[in-house]
């Protein structure tokens, strides 16, 4: 059983290295979603890159507040 949770953890960490950053996405997809019937036809492509974008910067500031010297 300890190999099949092992198995796991390192599948999840082949595609997923940061977990607050894949939620976000998911978090900003689903909320995107339901406010794509309120939001008109022309600006719909453009909100969801901002709040990509958004989500992309926060990450890269908290990572580099967390990267080891020199790098």
């Amino acid at each position: 059983m300890k190999s099949v949770v092992t198995l796991l953890r390192e599948l999840y960490g082949l595609f997923v290295e940061d977990g607050a950053f894949a939620l976000a996405i998911l978090v900003w997809l689903g909320l995107f979603a339901a406010i794509v019937s309120y939001v008109e036809a022309s600006v719909r492509g453009p909100v969801l890159f901002a709040g990509f974008a958004v989500i992309l910067i926060v990450a890269v500031r908290r990572a580099s507040r967390h990267a080891p010297p020199g790098l």
